[in-house]
């Protein structure tokens, strides 16, 4: 099986957490944290940067690891790390069909991807 290795930010301002709709893909429509692929020769801050500036276009400050997830989908093994980010600026959406800044009282409210599920653990706890 396929390994991925990806980077996700977890983006929060006044006690909410963006989440992102996935506009393309088999797993289209599903909500997750916005971030993707650690190209080759990249760490991982500077993956989830550029990563953010293409889906979001905005620049992030990466700041406190959060926690690892592997998880395996049908077709390949998923391995994100995950980072809480804070946002320098407005965010567009280049490539996600929706967002929504969720509060710990409505976090699970979006149907979260199944890799996403521990991270959205972790942050019910920061939120």
């Amino acid at each position: 099986m396929k390994t991925i290795e990806v980077v996700a930010a977890v983006i929060m301002k006044d006690k909410q957490v963006l989440a992102t709709q996935r506009g393309y893909g088999d797993l289209q429509g599903s909500w997750e944290f916005p971030g993707g692929k650690i190209e080759a020769g990249e760490d991982h801050t500077t993956a989830l940067s550029r990563e953010i500036q293409e889906e979001l276009d905005v620049f992030i400050v990466v700041g406190e690891f959060l926690t690892t997830v592997e998880y395996d989908y049908l077709s390949f093994h998923l391995i994100m790390h995950a980072y809480q980010c804070e946002l320098k600026g407005e965010f567009h959406l280049q490539e996600h069909s929706a967002a929504r800044w969720l509060t710990k009282e409505i976090l699970y409210d979006v149907d979260w991807l199944e890799a996403d599920l521990p991270i959205v653990e972790c942050v019910g706890k920061l939120i």
